[in-house]
């Protein structure tokens, strides 16, 4: 019996607890977002720069993940404003 009524208050404390978090984080999760695809974007900006003729001093360590990355590198460049692909060897749309 005290089991179960430990067990009882322990899962109501961790919903207690659940909902306060996600009361606290409400408000910020859009600016924690925006945040993260700005940073994001920057990313892939150093990423891919040396291909797009911007000199990159850690091109040589970024150069592996640039196939990792192809995949969002079309919806990058679109939410940058370039309607086609900034790479002249590299068609995505």
């Amino acid at each position: 019996m005290k089991i179960h009524k430990l067990t009882a208050i322990k899962d109501w404390w961790q919903k207690a607890n659940h909902f306060a978090e996600e009361a606290y984080n409400a408000p910020y999760r859009a600016a924690i977002a925006r945040a993260k695809r700005e940073q994001d974007d920057l990313f892939m900006l150093l990423v891919f720069s040396d291909l797009m003729g911007v000199p990159n001093p850690a091109s040589y360590y970024t150069l592996e993940l640039q196939p990792l990355l192809l995949e969002r590198f079309h919806d990058w460049h679109m939410r940058m404003g370039m309607e086609k692909s900034p790479l002249d060897h590299f068609k995505c749309c």
